[in-house]
């Protein structure tokens, strides 16, 4: 009787004898004389497994910073009516605007001018202007270098994330935070190199993709902290099983995890997951102690706005955000809810309750880590996928439409500028014309800071080497360096 499984060996033989022959050898001839193969110079075989662990590690370049925290307005902060002042836009508010607009949302578009109904005002030393709903960055503004010339070209909300989070807009490649821990591992041996700080309001737009390793070893995507208690789930043992208990069980599961994993080498997913354990265990004393924060002075609750119903919430994460990254962890990401910032409507009375939300946490973060010597060496980094149109959308409802060809965002620390204006927009604040940073741009900067080499910082994957940069265009923007 012929069986299935003689079917299928049959095939495998099959398959592996052309592997070597003639049809095999004939494709190559073809490709050679075509040119397909000879463009390609020779890749030397990986003689070893690699191993990806979170063991710190030292840059190939000399490093400005070392931990980053990423404030991640998701929705697109109006920056007209935030961060980019246009006298000219107030001129001919309410007049036609005479240029060519990409609508997101044409059904309800208008090409009618609509100027910020909020005031902007220059402050600190550097003079640089912000509108009065900022009145938090106002007061570390000389610290903060405003990027005004931010641009991704693409003008949904998932396509400019992920232009902003992975570098391409296509989905399923690793985010910034990823690609920092698999270059740099973590200083902390007891805490995640990556960690994402979620909003109660749900996740952002595309879910659990904003901190996704993509194809990166799973080891290195973002470990979720809940906004509300227990933020990580089952850090305790059963009383039964807890003390010498758990560690003799612990110490077991070890071996058995290890004697395992030698006999299926190269299994990335199965080696993060005994790794994931491994740190779970230890994250059981200092997590709990990273995330509880009722040893701070009443000073310091008060300045992340713990005192204020509207910014406690988001105060607490950013004040979470720094016991983390002064414990050792690498990249700590701060959400904002599932469009938060998109005001498509409602903006005159939107937009001020969310300024009234992150403001004044945002700046006390840059205040509370300068104080303790650790701005120096921590980026932060706050900014959405995109910013909105000078024309009003919804005339019944007045709003703003998707605008991602110009943009603002501001960063502080780990070796960016203090007290300066990079870039600018056109005179409606349409379009970036000048200093434009593409989101390639920014990653070359951020990888430069952090002492990478985008070049060196890839992923071997059976159709080449994946990178953050991935082959674009991509300058570091030494403008925006101190």
């Amino acid at each position: 009787m012929f069986h299935q499984s003689d079917i299928n060996s049959t095939r495998r033989h099959f398959l592996a004898s052309q592997s070597m022959g003639i049809g095999a050898l004939a494709l190559s001839w073809l490709l050679r004389q075509d040119g397909a193969l000879a463009q390609q110079s020779p890749r030397k075989p990986t003689l070893e497994k690699p191993v990806f662990d979170t063991i710190p590690k030292v840059p190939p370049k000399p490093a400005r910073a070392r931990a980053m925290i990423s404030l991640f307005m998701q929705g697109g902060p109006s920056h007209i009516d935030l961060f980019d002042p246009k006298p000219e836009l107030a001129k001919y508010d309410g007049t036609n605007f005479q240029g060519d607009i990409k609508y997101d949302n044409a059904g309800e578009a208008s090409a009618k001018l609509f100027a910020s109904p909020w005031k902007f005002a220059k402050h600190g030393q550097s003079g640089i202007e912000l509108s009065e709903l900022l009145p938090g960055l106002a007061s570390v503004v000389d610290d903060i270098t405003l990027i005004r010339s931010m641009r991704t070209g693409v003008n949904n909300h998932g396509q400019s994330i992920n232009a902003l989070n992975t570098g391409r807009i296509t989905a399923g490649r690793p985010v910034v935070g990823s690609w920092i821990a698999y270059g740099l591992g973590s200083e902390g041996r007891d805490l995640p190199a990556y960690c994402v700080l979620s909003d109660p309001g749900g996740v952002p737009v595309l879910g659990v993709d904003n901190w996704s390793n993509g194809f990166l070893p799973s080891l290195y995507q973002g470990t979720v902290i809940r906004p509300t208690e227990p933020r990580i789930p089952n850090l305790d043992a059963p009383p039964a099983l807890r003390g010498a208990t758990q560690r003799r069980f612990l110490d077991y599961l070890e071996s058995v995890n290890r004697d395992h994993l030698k006999t299926h080498p190269g299994e990335h997913d199965l080696a993060a997951r005994i790794a994931s354990y491994e740190l779970a265990a230890r994250m059981q004393s200092a997590a709990k102690e990273a995330l509880d924060f009722e040893s701070e002075s009443a000073e310091t609750k008060a300045l992340y706005g713990l005192d204020q119903t509207e910014s406690r919430e988001f105060g607490t994460r950013c004040l979470i955000a720094r016991r983390l990254v002064e414990r050792g962890v690498r990249f700590v990401q701060i959400c904002t809810g599932n469009q938060n910032w998109d005001h498509h409507g409602n903006i005159v009375k939107a937009l001020p309750s969310m300024c009234r939300k992150v403001d004044r946490p945002s700046a006390a973060l840059v205040i509370d880590l300068k104080r303790r010597g650790l701005l120096d060496s921590t980026v932060v980094f706050w900014s959405g996928e995109m910013g909105r149109l000078p024309v009003v959308q919804n005339e019944k409802n007045i709003g703003r439409d998707h605008n991602t060809y110009g943009f603002s965002a501001w960063a502080a620390g780990g070796g960016f500028k203090a007290g300066h204006v990079h870039g600018a927009t056109d005179e409606f604040g349409h379009k970036a014309v000048e200093n434009v940073v593409n989101h390639s741009d920014y990653h070359a900067t951020l990888l430069h800071l952090f002492g990478l080499d985008p070049a060196t910082l890839v992923f071997e994957r059976p159709n080449g080497p994946g990178s953050l940069i991935d082959g674009q265009e991509a300058n570091v923007v030494t403008e925006l360096l101190a």
